[in-house]
């Protein structure tokens, strides 16, 4: 990314601070603590997505970017609406120390065809919520921890944010982002020319059989 595109970043991310991402945080090293929490990109069936850049501000103030990222998935079953209990799986990259605080994100919606800007503040009750035991203990018996936020991307460039559940059948935590803005064409500003995509290329069969006599955005997000 350019120097003058990093410089907007941190300045939308109001860091106040440089505190280096590897830097141990004490409280992390506590008993059934986490060591890192995660973030998940996912689209409903057959309404395909891709996200293609995040940078994150965690909970100390730490800042990470990717470039490489684990694939945005298109979750089964999650048809004309969200629901509570669909959930990504975790991958090799998308991880930070501490939890998530800020997230801005560039994301290729090939249903759209546009590419979109989001940016996405989590309040500070669920980044405390995010910090404290779930009051839940897994298989172990060990406590466990809301350690993964899960983000939908919907037609329309819709955004919807959970933390997961902890434990098994417990559904998904849905989230009110305190600051939600999501952004297209010329209102581009750190992701214009992240992508190359065109999306002159079409849909795929399977996507064409799926929306076929339905109706745009095809359901409610």
């Amino acid at each position: 990314m350019e120097i003058m595109r990093l410089a907007g970043l941190l300045s939308v991310l109001t860091l106040t601070a440089c505190q280096g991402a590897g830097q141990p945080n004490v409280a992390a090293v506590k008993n059934d603590v986490p060591t890192e929490w995660r973030f998940n990109f996912f689209t409903p069936q057959a309404l395909p997505a891709l996200v293609t850049f995040a940078a994150v501000q965690d909970a100390d103030g730490a800042m990470y970017q990717f470039n490489t990222l684990d694939s945005t998935k298109a979750l089964y079953g999650v048809i004309g609406g969200w629901d509570d209990n669909s959930r990504a799986l975790n991958g090799y990259w998308n991880h930070v120390k501490r939890p998530p605080k800020h997230i801005i994100f560039c994301w290729d919606s090939v249903i759209d065809k546009k590419v979109y800007e989001t940016h996405l503040t989590l309040p500070k009750t669920v980044v405390e919520k995010m910090l404290s035991p779930s009051g839940n203990k897994d298989y172990q018996g060990n406590t466990v921890y809301y350690n993964a936020v899960q983000v939908g991307l919907a037609p329309e460039g819709k955004v919807a944010v959970w933390l997961s559940g902890v434990v098994r059948g417990e559904p998904n935590y849905r989230v009110t982002p305190s600051k939600l803005t999501t952004l297209s064409g010329d209102k581009l500003d750190i992701c214009k020319g992240v992508t190359k995509s065109d999306f002159s290329y079409g849909y795929d069969a399977d996507i064409k059989d799926f929306i076929k006599g339905k109706v745009y955005p095809y359901g409610n997000w």
